[in-house]
């Protein structure tokens, strides 16, 4: 009998052959990895995984799923059940002394779609705190507003904030759309397949803590013109050039600018900044 989906934590469970197909396809498993999949439900992407991976490491928050995945996978030894949330373990201090399944390499996953902001920062760290060990890929199967986001680009109305964050840390790139007609029951919303590749971003950030300040102040309203939203920062005369030199309009809002072009405003603002302590 398979198990109730409970909405406090969000679960939906994928049934469709060909969307499970093209998360394995874009993960790239193979027998060198070894695999963090968050919320593993009923096990159906677990099954895969363990048949493809060294290793696979599953987090999952509901009790009764996990008497259910301990009784399925009991004779896997590739197969390591953390019962917990996510956001609350630490997976360093949880896989201390188990060689076979740490470090972590990827991530293929289901998740909730009503934590995705902070799990995306948990698999990628922040703007001010990247993860010192990066996976080498993230394949999630998340919530399509939000993917839209993820990967979408400058001048693009949902192009923001989160676009930038996610893309410094990040190359992001659209799998497949995956209709609701593939969950058991049928979520409210479109979902998407996305693959995030983490890698170091060129030109870097100087300062992170800058580039993060400024990235917030200018999406806090995104009507209005980046000149008005930086003066906390940067005084309008002064960032009038800077925009000129990055070849950007000085009346652009925060949309319009790539995530090279705010890398590069950061830095040119902290040259400003430094210049005055000298």
């Amino acid at each position: 009998m398979s198990p109730r989906p409970r909405k406090r934590f969000g679960q939906h469970w994928l049934k469709s052959e060909k969307v499970l197909h093209r998360i394995l396809a874009a993960a790239e498993v193979s027998k060198r990895d070894r695999i963090l999949e968050i919320g593993p439900g009923t096990g159906v992407l677990t099954r895969w995984l363990t048949a493809l991976a060294e290793a696979v490491v599953a987090v999952e928050i509901d009790r009764d799923l996990c008497q259910r995945l301990r009784s399925q996978f009991e004779k896997v030894d590739q197969f390591l059940l953390l019962e917990g949330d996510i956001l609350q373990l630490d997976l360093a201090d949880e896989l201390a002394g188990q060689p076979d399944f740490y470090p972590l390499n990827k991530v293929v996953a289901n998740i909730p779609y009503y934590i995705t902001a902070p799990i995306l920062e948990k698999l990628l760290g922040s703007l001010t705190q990247p993860r010192p060990q990066p996976f080498d890929q993230i394949v999630l199967l998340i919530q399509r507003e939000v993917a839209d986001r993820l990967y979408a680009q400058p001048g693009s109305k949902v192009f923001g904030a989160l676009s930038v964050r996610v893309q410094y840390l990040a190359c992001c790139e659209l799998i497949c759309l995956v209709p609701a007609k593939a969950f058991q029951p049928p979520p409210k919303v479109e979902s998407a397949v996305v693959r995030l590749r983490p890698r170091p971003f060129l030109p870097r950030a100087e300062n992170l803590q800058l580039f993060d300040q400024l990235v917030q102040l200018g999406f806090s309203s995104r009507r209005k013109m980046l000149r008005n939203n930086l003066k906390p920062v940067i005084e309008r005369d002064q960032l009038t050039p800077l925009l000129a030199a990055l070849e950007v309009t000085p009346t652009a809002r925060a949309e319009e600018l790539s995530v090279e072009q705010w890398v590069r405003l950061s830095n040119k603002i902290q040259e400003i900044h430094a210049s005055r302590c000298d």
